[in-house]
């Protein structure tokens, strides 16, 4: 399972500067709109400390982190809904995603144009989310004439069903008519699963890239994430909107995490992040975020042929996480052998894990865990 997600924004705010550093793999930047016409899609690995204790340890032939999709999808502007710039097909790129990374420019710098020639997030935030949500009207629109003409014209089973989708389509219209997005409409269980057809834009969770320079950065770092440095009043502004919208907010500076991405060796690496008093990287700190919005989980399965991380959603069984490795795994599932990735680190190998009556074996109701090592036993 990888995590598959949009990187979004106006023009020139920094979003191919970070899928370049992100994947490594340079994308075109230039100093004017739609140098991105194609989007690039890179596949960029989790970064998980955890991963690489568990390497140290088993000394495996392989290591393979869990993966993210990142998409740079070119700028929007004001009217891509109606077909301004290249607005239609980027819009059908964005509903391809899981999960859309708002990249909102928050520094100042007369040699980088900015579209409205002005630079204010508070009015880059609304104009993208006003186009992604007149996008989303017109689904609306079409999905409501064709389930008015199925409670009329079709049988019974498709008159109901057209009536759940209608009792939805209530709902969603008029905030999508405010500007608001689909996730923030209270749909019932059977009302989500009615207009899933309906791949709404704005129903998919969202969160917000700061994008700052240099100087704001080392101001960001220096004041703790407060204060009022360089880019900090811009920063507020996303997050505040981050915040009313349930979501979060990453600073990043995009050319800091382009070099950053350059250093091969991991010691210099960290030695550039300790210089600036960070911990991780500001493309890590992404990453992490889009796992909690989408509710992701990670376990792992750890042997002297490979030590692995795998991607499941909060909630997911045993049987259903054996199927993310091999179907037949789910299909033939007898048990699950876990432990916790704290306790191998605790104890130091499997066998004083066992010892310690921390070595458990789960059936099929078990949820698993962040952090479970598993090892599956399954028949077919």
């Amino acid at each position: 399972m990888a995590l598959n997600c949009g990187i979004v924004g106006l023009p020139n705010v920094g979003k191919s500067t970070i899928f370049s550093a992100l994947s490594s793999a340079p994308a075109e930047a230039a100093n004017y709109p739609f140098c991105t016409i194609n989007p690039n899609v890179g596949i960029v690995n989790v970064p998980d400390d955890r991963l690489s204790s568990l390497a140290e340890m088993f000394k495996p032939k392989q290591v393979i982190p869990a993966a993210v999709e990142f998409v740079d999808i070119a700028g929007l502007v004001k009217g891509a809904s109606k077909g301004e710039g290249l607005g239609n097909q980027f819009l059908s790129r964005i509903r391809e995603v899981g999960v859309i990374a708002h990249t909102v420019r928050c520094f100042d710098d007369p040699d980088i144009i900015h579209v409205d020639n002005r630079i204010d997030p508070d009015s880059d935030m609304e104009t993208i989310n006003i186009e992604l949500a007149l996008a989303d009207l017109e689904t609306y629109a079409k999905r409501r004439e064709r389930a008015e003409r199925s409670l009329k014209v079709q049988g019974k089973a498709e008159q109901k069903e057209a009536a759940t989708v209608l009792a939805a389509l209530d709902k969603i219209g008029p905030l999508l008519e405010q500007g608001r997005p689909v996730r923030s409409v209270p749909l019932s269980e059977d009302e989500k699963a009615a207009v899933y057809d309906c791949h709404f834009i704005t129903a998919k969770p969202q969160l917000y890239v700061c994008n700052v320079d240099e100087e704001g950065i080392r101001g960001y770092v220096k004041a703790g994430g407060g204060g009022n440095g360089p880019g900090m009043v811009y920063i507020d502004k996303v997050r505040r909107r981050a915040a009313a919208e349930g979501s979060e907010a990453v600073v990043i500076c995009g050319k800091f995490e382009a070099e950053l991405a350059g250093i091969d060796d991991p010691a210099e690496k960290q030695a550039f992040l300790e210089e600036l008093g960070l911990r991780e990287s500001g493309l890590s700190a992404l990453i992490h975020a889009a796992y909690r919005l989408l509710g992701l989980r990670t376990f792992f399965t750890a042997g002297a042929d490979e030590c692995r991380a795998w991607t499941i959603h909060a909630g997911d069984t045993a049987p259903r996480a054996a199927g993310v490795i091999h179907t037949d795994f789910e299909k033939g599932f007898i048990k699950a052998e876990v432990y916790a990735y704290e306790d191998i680190v605790r104890y130091g190998t499997e066998a004083k894990i066992k010892e310690a009556g921390k070595y458990r074996v789960e059936g099929r109701e078990y949820t698993v865990r962040d952090g479970d090592v598993m090892f599956f036993k399954f028949n077919v």
